[in-house]
């Protein structure tokens, strides 16, 4: 049995493709954090917010999934391979859904995001769990009609630090991905991360996303048609960084990660200025999944992406008022939520522009970047710690 919907991500990328200016924008959840947290991966239940009581269960993000998915708002439903074997496999959740299941194709060293590893303050090794088969039926080793029974999309993810020998592997690695996609009618967007450990060759703060981009056009320079990206995914580095991708190759879909929770000022704000500069697409996980309310925040984040809200903070103020209707008591006061603050933007741990559209009050402390840190002059306990609070930052 195979999904007979039409899905509402291919109809987009066909106009967008014939019409990069049009007003089409592909909005996606991503539910995939099993694939990096471990046991914080489907984050805290609501009662978790007064500190007490647990995390989430799979089960219980599994059915955040279904609700979500139910609305009909989003375009992708990002998941790990686990969670789409059980849903789109066994359950069959997206054939009359227009939102396209999606798995997570590989999961890099530097997400591995265990309580008291230090994965993650190392350069990026390149690595796959789950394989291609796997994902498009649920077995080892698909037959021809059994490729569409699970999910044909997959994002691929990759880490540049600046080190000849690291980056080599990653793009050996992508390249053998891609080739195996392409012979198994497998589609892919592509995650580019900030660098996360690459010490004193990180490029200056202000030319991270120069360097991202320069990187996203090289490699896709060797990429014919059949094999390239059908979107990109990045951290959103502000408007020159957007606006230069955007136009330097219009056959490109920019389109930005979420990144850490924040306000929903923070969530607002980013998708309505990276839209307006060029991105078409966006991936929200940690600021859905960390909501009050997951169904009504996609509904704002669907309205600012349609156009059909015009300014973030009145989409806020649109957000607490549905809040108020639905009895569910806010985490933040209204004005405490119309603040823009300092955020992680990428697993990595590098800091990226929240947007630049008004002030923001000192609430937040900036969070640690790998940009500037000595990881030379630290000792093993230390680089732990680093990365440590860096995460609880990024969890909290």
């Amino acid at each position: 049995m195979e999904q007979t919907t039409v899905k509402s991500l291919d109809v987009k990328l066909k106009r967008i493709a014939e019409d990069p200016s049009c007003g089409d924008f592909i909005l996606a959840d991503a539910k995939d954090a099993d694939m990096a947290f471990g046991i914080a991966s489907a984050g805290r239940s609501p009662e978790q917010h007064a500190h007490e009581g647990r995390f989430r269960s799979i089960q219980e993000y599994q059915e955040l999934i279904r609700a979500n998915v139910g609305q009909g708002l989003l375009d992708i439903m990002l998941m790990s391979a686990s969670s789409n074997e059980q849903l789109t496999i066994v359950e069959r959740l997206f054939d009359a859904s227009p939102t396209t299941p999606a798995t997570r194709a590989n999961d890099t060293t530097d997400i591995h995001l265990i309580t008291s590893g230090a994965y993650a303050d190392r350069a990026s090794r390149p690595f796959r769990t789950a394989t291609i088969d796997h994902i498009m039926c649920g077995t080892v080793s698909c037959a021809a009609d059994e490729r569409r029974l699970g999910a044909d999309l997959g994002l691929y993810s990759v880490t540049f630090n600046n080190d000849v020998d690291r980056d080599l592997q990653t793009l050996n690695a992508y390249k053998a991905f891609r080739v195996e996609a392409e012979q198994k009618g497998f589609r892919h967007f592509l995650e580019v991360f900030n660098p996360n450990a690459c010490g004193d060759r990180c490029p200056p703060p202000q030319d991270i996303g120069r360097f991202i981009n320069d990187h996203i056009a090289r490699l896709l320079a060797g990429v014919t048609r059949r094999g390239r990206p059908i979107f990109l995914k990045i951290p959103y580095h502000g408007p020159a960084a957007m606006e230069q991708l955007a136009s330097y190759d219009r056959s490109l879909v920019p389109g930005i990660l979420g990144g850490a929770s924040g306000t929903t000022f923070d969530a607002f704000s980013q998708l309505h200025e990276a839209r307006r500069y060029g991105a078409r697409a966006a991936l929200y996980g940690r600021m859905i999944n960390n909501s009050e309310h997951q169904p009504t925040f996609i509904q704002h984040l669907r309205w600012l992406a349609d156009g059909q809200i015009d300014e973030p903070a009145e989409a806020v103020r649109s957000y607490h008022g549905a809040l108020e209707k639905l009895a569910i008591r806010a985490y933040r006061s209204l004005e405490d939520d119309l603040v823009l603050t300092p955020r992680q933007s990428a697993y990595s741990g590098t800091a990226g522009a929240a947007g630049s559209g008004r002030e923001s009050k000192p609430q937040a402390q900036a969070r640690p970047t790998t940009a500037g840190v000595d990881f030379s002059n630290m000792s093993h306990d230390e680089k732990i710690q680093w990365n440590r609070d860096r995460w609880d930052q990024i969890l909290a």
